[in-house]
C-alpha cells in the first residue's frame, strides 16, 4: 500500500499496519526517491528502509532506539480540499527517514493507535506543538510517566481486620498556650 497515493475507495483509512503481526513490510511515499517509492521492513527492535534514488538502490537500517518517539502529525491532502491526513509516524532526527504506522482521513482511532505503537516499540509519545516542534505530551523521569498522585482510598483489604481504626483518624498533637510550670516541688527521682 502506498501512503499518500491513490485512495482506496470507499475506505476511511491509507494505512493500517497491525502491531502485533511484526515484522511488517509495506511502501511508503518518499519524495526523494525513484518513482516517489520506498520500502519499508518494520520490526520490533530494527526498520530497514529500501529506496532507489537516481537509479541507485539502497537500504538504511536503523535500531528502533535511534528514533524520537511516535508522533501524530496532520498532513495536508492535496486531493481533498481543507481536509487534512491524520498519520501516526515513528519520527527520527531526519524526516526522510520517519516511518508512518497509521494514516487515515478522520481521526476517530488516532490516539488509540498512537498509544499502541509506543507501547509495541518502547518508544515515548510525541505531539508537534504550533511550531511544528515534536515534544513529549506528558512529563517523565526515565521510563516512568509522572502523573498527578490521586487520593488514597481505603480499601477492604486483609490488613484493614489486623489494624485499628483509630490509627487512621490520628490527628496533629496540640500543646496548650502556656506551658505549665511547676515551681518548689521535689520530683521522686531527685537526689536529696
Amino acid at each position: 500500500m502506498v501512503v499518500g497515493g491513490a485512495h482506496p475507495a470507499g475506505s476511511s483509512r491509507i494505512l493500517r499496519l497491525d502491531p502485533s503481526a511484526l515484522p511488517a513490510r509495506f511502501r511508503a511515499f518518499d519524495d526523494g526517491a525513484d518513482e516517489r517509492v520506498r520500502f519499508v521492513e518494520l520490526h520490533r527492535e530494527r526498520v530497514v528502509l529500501r529506496r532507489a534514488v537516481r537509479g541507485i538502490r539502497m537500504a538504511v537500517s536503523l535500531p528502533v532506539a535511534a528514533f524520537l518517539g511516535v508522533a501524530i502529525r496532520i498532513l495536508p491532502d492535496p486531493e481533498r480540499d481543507g481536509g487534512g491526513i491524520v498519520a501516526v509516524v515513528l519520527e527520527h532526527n531526519d524526516p526522510a527517514l520517519s516511518v508512518p504506522v497509521f494514516v487515515a482521513f478522520d481521526g476517530a482511532d488516532v490516539v488509540a493507535e498512537w498509544q499502541l505503537w509506543a507501547r509495541v516499540l518502547g518508544r515515548p509519545l510525541l505531539v508537534a506543538d504550533d511550531s511544528g516542534r515534536l515534544r513529549e505530551p506528558f512529563r517523565r523521569l526515565g521510563r516512568l510517566r509522572f502523573v498527578e498522585a490521586g487520593a488514597r482510598r481505603r480499601r477492604r483489604g486483609p490488613m484493614k481486620g489486623r489494624r485499628p481504626l483509630i490509627l487512621f483518624r490520628r490527628g496533629i498533637a496540640s500543646r496548650p498556650a502556656a506551658p505549665v510550670v511547676h515551681r518548689g516541688e521535689r520530683e521522686i527521682i531527685a537526689p536529696e
